[in-house]
């Protein structure tokens, strides 16, 4: 399944290139205003920070809801204590677009983060030249030499790579990258399947220092507090959010 997500949104990278040339939305990058400072709006607190994504679909769940504004449930969130948003890009399985990210990025204050299926230069390009702070990158679907490629060039244009594992071995990947905010993801993206418990198992190898979020299998408050007692900084949270009233969701786990 990554694979087929992964060459999907490089297929269509590679269409939008043919429309906008890689110097033209190199330029747009350039133009951009500084990135905001994601690791400080993800910065360890009292409480735990969220990451709130817009999300209309995902392959395991399918349809989850329609979202015609994304730029007003964005809003909802930072209303509602959100430290950063996520905004899916991926158009075919997620029901994604730039579009929304651009929408996105105009409409609230925070840290805004491209979830993206990251192969190329062009699609990093891309996020920053839509206004976006933080990328995301997955280990399991590069190897380290393109891994460490893209988040160098992350960096360089000013932005803040998510790096995103889903076993022991991918965050050790993670951390010889040097890099200072780690994703657990607890949705294996080969197989789909859930396992709320991998980063409580391997949340001791990301050193201190690092920002730790936790990804995937957030339903409620109690899955929160699991998180937070595993050492959690932050969790990223779609699902939950887009199928429920999310001001009053979202405060609900700032309280843990």
């Amino acid at each position: 399944m990554l694979e087929q997500l992964l060459a999907g949104s490089l297929e269509d990278a590679q269409a939008r290139r043919e429309l906008r040339p890689t110097a033209q939305v190199e330029a747009e990058a350039l133009r951009r205003a500084p990135a905001l400072d994601a690791l400080a709006a993800l910065a360890p607190a009292d409480h735990m920070k969220v990451i709130a994504e817009v999300k209309r679909a995902s392959p395991s769940r399918g349809d989850l809801a329609e979202i015609a504004e994304p730029q007003t449930l964005a809003a909802q969130y930072e209303a509602g204590g959100a430290s950063v948003v996520s905004v899916l890009t991926e158009e075919r399985k997620f029901k994604g677009s730039l579009a929304d990210l651009d929408a996105v990025r105009k409409a609230v204050s925070i840290p805004v983060l491209r979830k993206e299926f990251i192969g190329d230069e062009y699609q990093v390009l891309e996020a920053r030249a839509a206004g976006a702070d933080l990328v995301l990158l997955i280990v399991a679907a590069l190897p380290q030499d393109r891994l460490a490629a893209l988040y160098t060039m992350v960096r360089e244009l000013g932005m803040t790579p998510l790096v995103e594992a889903h076993s022991a071995d991918e965050v050790t990947r993670a951390v010889d990258l040097g890099s200072q905010l780690i994703g657990v993801n607890a949705r294996d993206l080969r197989t789909f399947e859930l396992d709320r418990d991998l980063f409580g198992r391997v949340a001791d190898q990301i050193p201190a220092g690092v920002v730790r979020v936790a990804e995937s299998a957030v339903l409620g408050v109690a899955d929160v507090q699991h998180y937070r007692e595993a050492g959690a900084d932050a969790v990223l949270v779609g699902e939950a959010l887009v199928t429920s009233d999310p001001v009053a969701t979202l405060q609900s786990y700032l309280s843990v």
